[in-house]
């Protein structure tokens, strides 16, 4: 029988499943640091001899942001070094059909010697051997909140991104009538996430004229954050082929709630037998997690750099408007950063709510893991849980998060915990790349300032 690409482990297989297919050239893609995929296709003879010995890329894409401006602050690469390429090994076991594509095939692939340090995927990966040290599997599933516009990339521009007309109006979270009158849509974005091994669990309009929620299947945690990942970039790519636009943006107006990426942890020994659940325990948190739990509330201030990665995450991060202001955690609680969700064996699991949907899965994984880990590593306790409405209530500075994204990145420069869990090189690259985002935000007048400033003052 034909290989599926769900079936491809090895390099055979992959080799394999090219040949069957009788593919001429193969889609491979790296992600930045932005979790914007990168990538190209590839001839069929280039591929097989990439899938043995490994391929060249330009390594200007861990030296540029999002739009492709060149940084200027980083040590790993730059005009200092002449933008050499960085190797790369293709995973064969991130096969993945494409659906709008024929029969064509995709692989994701991930940076190894030097530019490992600093790849997030690579980052997430060392994480993740930390936790199997520890005697841990992670499981994960993101969750993310995106807006669809009847836009195209060309309408946004030409409107200076003003006045843009949502897929569907008003308020109407949960809604059966938007879902049914758009059911081709919600059935091409189900189908192409089946077939792309990322499928959904839950599908449905959140509170907010034309936004969707999109609830990934769990996994464990770095196909979980294949997933999410690829989820990002492929829903993009639907949502154009229909003429429409999707955005992650954390916030887009000041009119609606922002867009969150929550994530669900959860942990199991080599037993396979649950770690956070223990039912002899207050809510059924064992030890573990309550530590795992305590870590994540104490690094939260110092990684939040990791996890609200854009200068418009910060926008998102205000009362009121479902989005964590302080490191605080509850039981079953939305306006906690943390949210304890207690449960069976098998569905007791912490969410990590500071997370908007514009946050790169790898990194942000890597930080709400790694600080739990950090946490269950040096048994830190949890404040007390948070009873009511958080956004009410006063907390001790220490859970006080970062204002803007400048006093984030130096926040996590000077954190030990963090060069413990990540190594310096990523810790200095990341924040690097965060203060030059902040930096090219403050060169731009915004239409506030025009409209405050330009006849008054």
């Amino acid at each position: 029988m034909p290989l599926k690409p769900e079936q491809v482990k090895t390099i055979a297989q992959a080799r394999k499943i090219v040949e069957e297919r009788g593919l001429t050239h193969v889609k491979v893609g790296v992600f930045d640091g932005d979790a914007i995929l990168r990538g190209k296709y590839m001839s069929k003879a280039k591929f097989l001899s990439a899938l043995e010995g490994g391929f060249g890329f330009c390594d200007v894409v861990l030296g540029w942001d999002s739009h492709d401006q060149l940084f200027d602050n980083v040590k790993y690469t730059g005009w200092h070094t002449a933008y050499p390429d960085a190797f790369a090994r293709i995973l064969p076991d991130t096969c993945r059909e494409l659906p709008m594509e024929d029969n064509n095939l995709f692989f994701l692939s991930e940076f190894v010697d030097k530019a490992e340090r600093i790849c997030p995927r690579g980052n997430l990966r060392r994480v993740l051997d930390r936790a199997a040290k520890m005697g841990f599997d992670v499981y994960s599933a993101l969750e993310f909140e995106f807006f669809m516009f009847d836009e195209t990339p060309e309408s946004v521009r030409e409107k200076g991104y003003k006045n843009l007309t949502p897929m569907t109006p008003g308020w109407f979270g949960y809604s059966v009538i938007r879902n049914s009158v758009w059911s081709e849509l919600y059935r091409d974005i189900l189908d192409m996430c089946e077939r792309m091994r990322m499928p959904i669990e839950g599908l449905h309009t959140e509170t907010g004229p034309g936004v969707l929620e999109a609830a990934l299947t769990v996994d464990k945690a770095l196909e979980a954050a294949d997933r999410a990942a690829l989820f990002k970039t492929f829903m993009k790519v639907l949502a154009q082929k229909r003429g429409l636009m999707a955005t992650f943006m954390a916030k887009w107006s000041n009119s609606w709630p922002g867009q969150s990426g929550h994530i669900h942890i959860s942990l199991k020994g080599k037993d396979g037998k649950a770690v956070f659940h223990d039912p002899r325990k207050e809510h059924r948190m064992s030890d573990r997690m309550r530590w795992f739990v305590g870590g994540q509330q104490a690094l939260m201030p110092e990684l939040l750099a990791m996890v609200s990665p854009t200068v418009n995450s910060y926008s998102r991060l205000i009362p009121g408007f479902w989005a964590p202001t302080n490191a605080t955690w509850g039981v079953e609680n939305r306006t906690c950063a943390l949210r304890v969700i207690p449960g069976s064996e098998k569905s007791q699991r912490v969410e990590y709510r500071i997370a908007a949907a514009d946050c790169n899965p790898y990194t942000a994984l890597a930080a709400a893991i790694g600080s739990g880990l950090y946490g269950i590593e040096n048994k830190i306790e949890p404040t007390e849980a948070i009873v009511g409405n958080s956004y009410d209530q006063k907390h001790p500075a220490k859970l006080d998060l970062p204002a803007t994204l400048w006093d984030a990145a130096q926040r996590l420069k000077k954190s030990k915990a963090a060069r413990e869990l990540f190594g310096d090189d990523f810790v200095e690259h990341h924040a690097a790349t965060r203060e030059w985002e902040e930096r090219e935000f403050r060169k731009a007048i915004t239409d506030w300032e025009l409209q405050r400033y330009f006849e008054i003052i």
